[in-house]
């Protein structure tokens, strides 16, 4: 796998003047059931949960919504069944009713083109989860992120080091070749997404990286930033399974992650100091751009993203 530097260089030509934003984060719009700034913690951390797997991994078809006309993909379309749950009295922000959640439970919630795959990984997650949540913050998570210091990393007390500690479902390593990886892709989008929605404030969030998922290296594939190997090009183009854990798998998400911190330093050296931008900016740049797109992304199958 290569990265490109003459591509990042010819991509931060023309995306250095481009209007670049704090996201206000889709899980609280556009069915918004509550302006409680605990209650949108508990909802954004419940689909932070979630997150991941939205690819049928035989078929390779995606989970779309229809919403008055519109198409709803992949986490845009959970978010909305979820808020839909919530309007019709689900109790969903509630960690007690996590560690009852089933299967069958959660394919009811979650009604589109396609079942939802991993159901039954993300009912063990919410059990898990919610089981942690009453025993030490009254079954809320908004309790958990109110007891963190307001910054990633604070001597073992920061929101990033508290979540991948305390709930296992977050700690996102690999080890490749005898070497751990930190990747941490759904800890780092549940605070970034918590603070464009202002609900916290973090010190330190230019210490924030992408976040390494299957669309971002879509993005950077077709502007030539990543180049794969003509057999990992064939597996994903086949619809082939990329094993998790696997050094493909690995070098793909850590090679997002080297290559948009590069891409935001090019970005960042043409324009002026008061118009600078942090790496989750150009992520989201990417992600937004490229999240339905038709273009073949990795299939893995994990509940880390």
């Amino acid at each position: 796998m290569q990265i490109s530097t003459e591509a990042i260089e010819s991509v931060a030509s023309w995306m250095a003047y481009e209007t670049f934003v704090f996201p206000r984060n889709l899980s609280l719009a556009p069915y918004d059931v509550d302006r409680d700034p605990d209650k949108a913690i508990d909802l954004m951390m419940l689909v932070a949960c979630l997150n991941f797997a939205f690819t049928d991994f035989e078929t390779g078809e995606t989970f779309i919504v229809q919403r008055d006309g519109e198409q709803l993909v992949d986490t845009d379309g959970m978010s909305a069944c979820l808020h839909e749950a919530l309007e019709r009295g689900e109790p969903l922000l509630d960690g007690a009713h996590w560690t009852t959640i089933t299967e069958g439970y959660l394919d009811t919630i979650f009604e589109g083109s396609i079942t939802m795959p991993l159901n039954a990984e993300r009912a063990q997650i919410l059990n898990d989860v919610g089981r942690r949540l009453v025993e030490r913050y009254d079954g809320h998570f908004h309790t958990f992120i109110r007891d963190c210091e307001p910054a990633m990393y604070a001597d073992g007390q920061g929101m990033l080091e508290r979540l991948v500690r305390e709930f296992p479902r977050f700690d996102d390593v690999s080890t490749y070749r005898g070497q751990e990886v930190q990747l941490h892709k759904l800890a780092q989008l549940a605070l970034w997404s918590l603070r464009g929605a202002e609900l916290i404030e973090l010190r330190d969030l230019d210490r924030m990286t992408a976040f390494a998922d299957y669309i971002v290296p879509v993005a950077l594939r077709v502007m030539g930033i990543l180049t794969y190997s003509p057999e990992l090009e064939a597996t994903i183009t086949e619809r082939g399974i990329v094993a998790r854990d696997s050094d493909e798998e690995i070098e793909i998400r850590a090679s997002t992650l080297v290559a948009t911190a590069q891409l935001t330093d090019a970005i960042n050296r043409r324009r002026p100091d008061d118009r600078q931008v942090i790496i989750p900016q150009i992520d989201y740049r990417l992600w937004k751009t490229y999240h339905a797109t038709f273009w073949p992304h990795h299939l893995t199958p994990t509940t880390m993203y």
